[in-house]
């Protein structure tokens, strides 16, 4: 199936000169979506994880599933503000502004396996600064997944140079 058919591009949104890669169309169509989510828990099958960790908002989409699938239990990374116990923070910058995200503190247990899950991988603010707070609370990150990745933003080459394993199913060469 051709997943990046299924994702509409929305020129200038939300700034000049940035393509928005909207994974909403994909999501509404049952196959992809069903395929999207195989995808991402196939290498995981038999295998040691004890959290799937989702990053507000498009990655809870696919993290949810992806957690039910492998049996596993779901954390979510929220922006500032928005979980109500006792929280662990790290500010970063995204693509286009900057933000600050907030994990609760006994999301992860020390030495729990996780995979981390996003819709996409752009300059990889979010995804690295959502690590930190993972090896915060001691947890093991086994992979950081994106449905698509935009390499030439430099995200994912930055996570890989941490050291952390990284798969993403679409990937864009440009905006």
């Amino acid at each position: 199936m051709n997943l990046k058919s299924k994702i509409r591009e929305i020129p200038d949104w939300p700034k000049k000169g940035v393509n928005f890669k909207d994974i909403t169309t994909l999501l509404e169509d049952p196959l992809a979506f069903q395929e999207v989510i195989r995808l991402i828990v196939k290498p995981f099958v038999g295998k040691k994880i004890d959290k799937i960790v989702g990053i507000d908002a498009r990655g809870f989409l696919l993290a949810s599933p992806v957690a039910y699938k492998l049996n596993t239990g779901l954390a979510i990374v929220r922006k500032k503000g928005k979980l109500p116990s006792q929280t662990i923070s790290k500010k970063y910058a995204l693509e286009y502004a900057s933000d600050i995200i907030e994990m609760h503190d006994d999301a992860v247990k020390p030495g729990e396996t996780v995979v981390l899950v996003d819709d996409l991988c752009a300059t990889g603010g979010t995804a690295l600064a959502s690590c930190d707070l993972i090896e915060k609370l001691g947890g093991k990150i086994i992979e950081v997944s994106f449905l698509i990745d935009l390499p030439f933003l430099g995200g994912s080459k930055k996570i890989k140079e941490l050291g952390l394993n990284v798969r993403s199913l679409i990937s864009y060469d440009s905006e």
